[in-house]
């Protein structure tokens, strides 16, 4: 597959996200889950990207299980901030806590190093460089070799930048959520940091395979705005577009999606989660894609908004 940098960081153009693996989709098999990272592996895909807070750390243990005995095939990413107890959910970036939270994902991972340590969210108690500068600590002590931030805006990511070189900021970003493009992603660019987005494909809906509802029980998009009613209707409507271009191409509407994102500019990295072994070699294609990078689908036209969805808005922060 072919390489991308992250900053000073190598990876594979195209990651896996394994949340769904642990949570937000409804239940998934724990054997599976490890033989599609395992896949993806054999597949050529280094970046697999967990979090400490997906289901309490059962991600990290999970992916630390696949990886074993091949750790020297993956770029491990991870992260903290977000933290899920019986409470409910809470943000956490206050520095005296980062290094007990980085020991802790080493353990459930089985690894003596993290290859790009993330904050999940900002603590909004915390200036983001108070909290970079404890991440760089774990730098320094070899425990971490590269830091990055997640959903943050471009005088944050300014600030990060100014504590710690950072490879890379994660954000949602795919053809039905644009935003990024106006912000985010030009700073980002301005600082040399790498864009990794999550749900490139808009958590199933780029695929052309999503039903129209209802969403079960234990499935997160039942209370994402994008796929409520009407919205959904709309959405589903504009990805037939997709596919009739897709048909053009001779590929999948989620390859022409995916081959979109990746025509955006070669410091692209998108990470999209799968727990079909099928739909991973599908993802895996789309790498060797090429597309001219238009619009495909009017960015106008997509209806919902994620940012009422997104977790940093409802959190408790301590």
């Amino acid at each position: 597959m072919e390489q991308r940098k992250l900053g000073d960081l190598t990876t594979s153009a195209i990651g896996l996200g394994c949340m769904g693996f642990s949570q937000a989709y409804g239940p998934a098999d724990d054997d599976t889950s490890i033989g599609v990272i395992r896949d993806a592996l054999d597949h050529g895909i280094t970046m697999i990207d967990t979090a400490m807070s997906y289901r309490q750390g059962h991600n990290e243990r999970l992916v630390g299980r696949a990886i074993a005995g091949r750790r020297d095939d993956v770029v491990l990413a991870t992260k903290f901030g977000i933290v899920r107890d019986d409470d409910g959910v809470r943000i956490d970036g206050r520095p005296e806590n980062v290094r007990g939270y980085c020991d802790a994902s080493l353990r459930r991972l089985g690894v003596d190093v993290i290859d790009l340590y993330y904050l999940h969210r900002v603590d909004p108690m915390v200036p983001i460089g108070e909290t970079v500068a404890a991440m760089a600590e774990l730098v320094t002590a070899g425990k971490v070799r590269h830091l990055g931030v997640c959903e943050v805006n471009p005088a944050q990511l300014a600030q990060a930048a100014a504590a710690h070189p950072i490879a890379a900021v994660e954000f949602e970003w795919s053809l039905a959520w644009r935003e990024p493009e106006d912000d985010v992603v030009p700073a980002a660019r301005e600082l040399g940091i790498g864009l990794v987005p999550y749900s490139p494909l808009g958590r199933g809906l780029l695929t052309g395979a999503l039903p129209r509802g209802p969403f079960p029980a234990g499935d997160f998009r039942r209370d994402d705005p994008r796929f409520n009613d009407a919205h959904l209707t709309a959405n589903l409507d504009l990805v037939e577009i997709l596919k009739s271009k897709a048909t053009v191409y001779g590929v999948t509407p989620g390859q022409l999606a995916l081959a979109w994102l990746l025509a955006r500019g070669d410091d692209v990295v998108p990470i999209p989660g799968t727990r079909n072994r099928s739909r991973l070699a599908e993802n895996v294609a789309a790498a060797g894609l090429r597309i001219a990078p238009d619009d495909l689908v009017p960015r106008e036209a997509w209806r919902g908004d994620r940012t009422s969805f997104a977790a940093h808005g409802t959190a408790r922060t301590r």
